[in-house]
């Protein structure tokens, strides 16, 4: 009788086993996820970053520490997340500098984007803001390039740094305008900013949102955005195309894991990350900040920092921009 209860167990569990094997479980995440940051505390990909993360850390239950790694124009940061084990629980966020624009300013580049990394998915999309001083006298693109075309190399810009969006935006202006104007590099879009409304530059293009205080005060003056598109968040500002000018300049940004993420695991991240941008708080949140979520396939990010590429390699070349 005991034999038999025994084997008639036995038989139980077998047929039970192959069962809970086959069970669907979650996939990601199981345990704590490090997010890197290629840049400091504070920065725009870290808020979008921390926003994400929350929303993150509540839906699915588990820690998402963020760690900023600044460095390089990004290159520290992105080359962590790129030498990180392939399993999920490094990723990051990353921006068009690291993935695209380094690449042609380097000499030399720790990680190579297309090997090296997966893409995800992207995240934001931020148009800058031509600005000018109002004592410039202009109240468009047009008569922003008829002036410079009066007065070549005579007027400043300012910029974030060698090789930023903000100097390629006006370097790109300047190419397609047949204009020639001299660079002026800060540390930051505050200081370009502050910067603009001395005179000691006369125009910047810049985040939108470190611009858009100071043309609401009458201190700076919007001419156009940099995106394809014109925003429903800057209503009534025409785009560089519509105002003349073929050049797109917007800062996206995406995330990003180590090349070899088992495909399920990216796709288990994606579909987080996209409902996280999805969620209404989120929205809002971008919304102040002038930023517009645009989730993507891989293969869109990917064709994003191909176009890239492709865009800036031109306007390097051109303006004889290096970094190293």
């Amino acid at each position: 009788m005991i034999r038999r209860s025994t084997f008639a167990l036995l038989g139980l569990l077998l047929a039970v086993l192959p069962a809970a094997a086959q069970a669907p479980g979650p996939v990601w995440p199981i345990r704590q996820v490090k997010v890197i940051v290629p840049f400091g505390a504070g920065s725009t990909p870290d808020v979008i970053m921390r926003l994400i993360a929350d929303h993150l850390h509540e839906k699915l239950g588990q820690p998402f520490v963020v760690e900023n790694k600044p460095g390089a124009s990004g290159n520290l940061g992105t080359d962590a997340i790129a030498k990180a084990e392939p399993d999920g629980y490094t990723i990051g966020i990353s921006i068009g500098g690291p993935l695209a624009i380094n690449p042609l300013l380097f000499g030399k580049m720790p990680y190579d984007p297309q090997k090296d990394l997966a893409f995800i998915t992207l995240l934001t999309s931020q148009p800058s803001a031509l600005a000018v001083n109002p004592a410039l006298g202009v109240d468009s693109v047009a008569a922003l390039v008829a002036l410079m075309k009066q007065n070549p190399g005579k007027y400043n810009y300012g910029s974030i740094g060698a090789g930023s969006l903000s100097q390629l935006a006006m370097e790109a202006i300047a190419l397609a305008s047949g204009t020639k104007i001299v660079h002026v590099p800060y540390p930051s879009s505050p200081a370009a900013m502050t910067a603009l409304i001395r005179n000691d530059v006369q125009m910047a293009c810049l985040p939108a949102i470190a611009v858009t205080p100071h043309a609401e005060a009458g201190k700076a003056k919007i001419l156009a955005i940099t995106t394809a598109k014109p925003s429903a968040l800057l209503p009534g500002i025409p785009t560089l195309e519509q105002a003349g000018i073929d050049v797109e300049a917007d800062a996206w940004n995406g995330l990003v894991a180590p090349a070899k993420t088992p495909p399920p695991v990216i796709a288990a991240i994606r579909a987080a990350v996209t409902e996280a941008l999805g969620a209404p708080a989120i929205r809002q949140k971008l919304a102040a900040q002038i930023m517009e979520p645009t989730p993507s396939t891989a293969e869109e990010f990917r064709a994003r920092i191909d176009a890239d590429i492709a865009r800036w390699k031109p306007v390097i070349a051109a303006a004889n921009i290096r970094v190293n």
